[in-house]
């Protein structure tokens, strides 16, 4: 059996199992600020079973392919926005639930402006920006509890471009 993954662009369609694709696509919804700002409206849902919004700022390294995928978490509490700080593309790695385990992994690239916001149990891989610098605002749940699991895979999967 290949543990190879291959990336693929993201499209809003085959990332909507997963979460929201939030871009600048088409017309604004509306022209604000003395009509010098199109505003694309309420790009994402934010879903937490208690708490509240909070939001952080990441600076993660930038990864290199092939990329060795060994663990993949989710949280179970709310759902977790990624929003670059920088317009340069990044990874974004899903996997869907089976049975509460992750399925086969899937691999998708972003377009340069493109954020994700991933489902509030939604199994993904660590935040991977392919350049520097990494520097991501994150959305997602702040309260009280555990809101992490991890799933480590017996055999890791190789990421790896087309």
């Amino acid at each position: 059996m290949s543990r190879d993954i291959l990336i693929r662009p993201i499209t809003r369609e085959a990332f909507a199992p997963f979460g929201d694709l939030m871009d600048c696509a088409g017309e604004p919804d509306k022209i604000i600020n003395q009509g010098q700002c199109g505003r694309y409206h309420d790009r994402a849902k934010l879903d937490f079973a208690d708490g509240r919004a909070g939001i952080s700022l990441f600076n993660a390294n930038p990864r290199s392919l092939p990329l060795a995928l060994d663990m993949v978490e989710r949280h179970p509490e709310g759902s977790q926005a990624f929003v670059p700080m920088s317009y340069l593309p990044f990874l974004v790695v899903v996997a869907p639930d089976a049975g509460g385990n992750p399925g086969t992994p899937l691999a998708f690239v972003t377009e340069p402006g493109q954020a994700v916001n991933l489902h509030r149990g939604t199994w993904h891989g660590v935040l991977t920006p392919l350049h520097a610098p990494g520097l991501f605002a994150v959305i997602d749940r702040i309260g009280a509890g555990d809101n992490l699991e991890e799933h480590w895979f017996d055999s890791p999967y190789r990421i790896i471009s087309s």
